[in-house]
């Protein structure tokens, strides 16, 4: 299987032939002439989504806390989400399956009319969050794997794998119709909890977007789709209930050499994304 998680070259030859291969269009991809932009917020993440202009996100990515994490911890099948020496990061608040719902709800509102939204969650959790998006009018494409390439915690057939729920409202063409449905990249041991590599992280935003265009995330925690989005030449916004969260974000997104969006109070911004105006103010995030 061809590994779409290897290095990118730093330039692109345009006297190379054509290829529809996802690494080398993102190598080639003309990102804007200035640094992307980002925005954090710290808040519910229902909440903060009901709070951005309806249609005005072209990518959602979530990877919520979801219920089934904390039988998982309650059991202890898993250890790396409690407060420990691997992670100085206390265990978060649960997101439950009582509130799908509504983030299928504020999600497909904050959508513009033709894009993705991939959903991170465990197998028990999928069976629970499909129907609820195509409830609220998404289209349900499939499941993909993050295959994490060594095995975890458990009891029965120890998990080694995390599902990526592929939803799509309108119609959007992938960037490479080429990609598999497996994307291998090792998990990040003794980060942010649940903390997701930045490789998996790039095929998404590779594939459902293009330069220039906003990807979004109510649940960042520390922010690797975020770091993926400004890194391929995309403005992000993403927000987390947890003041650590934000920190380590807005840190990691400086970083990757994204420019934070945030103004002072009472002198609101206007900037243009692919035509379309948004106006950032105080608590907002276009």
């Amino acid at each position: 299987m061809p590994d779409q998680n290897r290095a990118r070259p730093n330039t692109c030859n345009p006297a190379d032939p054509p290829a529809g291969n996802l690494a080398r269009a993102l190598a080639c991809a003309t990102l804007p002439t200035m640094a992307p932009r980002f925005t954090l917020a710290q808040a519910d993440a229902v909440s903060w989504l009901r709070s951005l202009p309806a249609a005005s996100a072209d990518l959602l990515i979530a990877d919520p806390p979801y219920e089934s994490l904390e039988k998982h911890r309650a059991i202890g099948t898993t250890t790396r989400l409690k407060h420990s020496k691997a992670s100085s990061n206390d265990w978060f608040t649960i997101f439950p399956n009582a509130r799908f719902p509504e983030l299928f709800e504020a999600a497909y509102r904050v959508l513009k009319k033709n894009a993705h939204f991939y959903l991170f969650c465990d197998p028990e959790t999928m069976f629970v969050a499909k129907p609820l998006g195509e409830a609220a009018g998404f289209k349900f494409w499939k499941p993909l794997i993050w295959d994490k390439r060594t095995i975890g915690m458990g009891y029965h057939y120890r998990a080694r794998y995390e599902t990526i729920l592929f939803f799509e409202k309108g119609k959007r063409r992938l960037s490479d119709l080429g990609v598999p449905d497996i994307i291998e990249a090792p998990r990040v041991r003794g980060g942010f909890p649940t903390q997701k590599p930045v490789e998996v992280a790039e095929v998404l935003v590779g594939q459902s977007s293009a330069p220039g265009e906003l990807v979004i995330d109510p649940f960042m925690g520390s922010g690797s789709f975020g770091v993926a989005a400004v890194g391929l030449g995309r403005n992000f916004a993403g927000a987390d209930i947890a003041p650590k969260a934000n920190e380590i974000a807005g840190k990691r997104l400086r970083e990757a050499g994204g420019r934070d969006g945030r103004q002072p109070r009472r002198s609101p911004e206007t900037w243009a994304i692919r035509g379309q105006t948004n106006t950032i103010g105080d608590g907002e995030a276009a």
